[in-house]
């Protein structure tokens, strides 16, 4: 299993990024999948949640309304198109699979997102 994000960068408050992670390893379209962020000297946050089929999101508050969660089920690749950043939103983003028990059972090296003026 390997998944490799990417898309991460310096961005202005107010401005947008799109997060990608490409998927391989295993039957991509079978999973529900994840992004988990890590802020400078905080511990892991749950971002959003995707169906295995697309057809269902989650997101946590902190960023409903602003972010959203997509894939491509022929491409293997996992999306997170986010809007309106705000410093808070400064992070490590990571990619993850959620397992048959749910937890997060692989991780991608992750990709920095930085919002700063």
């Amino acid at each position: 299993v390997q998944l490799v994000e990417s898309g991460g960068g310096l961005v202005q408050p107010g401005g947008s990024l799109r997060l990608s992670c490409a998927a391989s390893g295993f039957s991509f379209s079978g999973y529900y999948m994840s992004w988990v962020r890590q802020a400078p000297g905080k511990g892991l946050e749950w971002v959003s949640d995707i169906n295995d089929g697309g057809g269902s999101t989650y997101y946590a508050d902190s960023v409903k309304g602003r972010f959203t969660i997509s894939r491509d089920n022929v491409k293997n690749t996992l999306y997170l198109q986010m809007n309106s950043l705000k410093p808070e939103d400064t992070a490590l983003y990571y990619c993850t699979r959620r397992g048959s028990t749910w937890a997060f059972d692989y991780w991608g090296q992750g990709t920095q997102v930085t919002v700063s003026s």
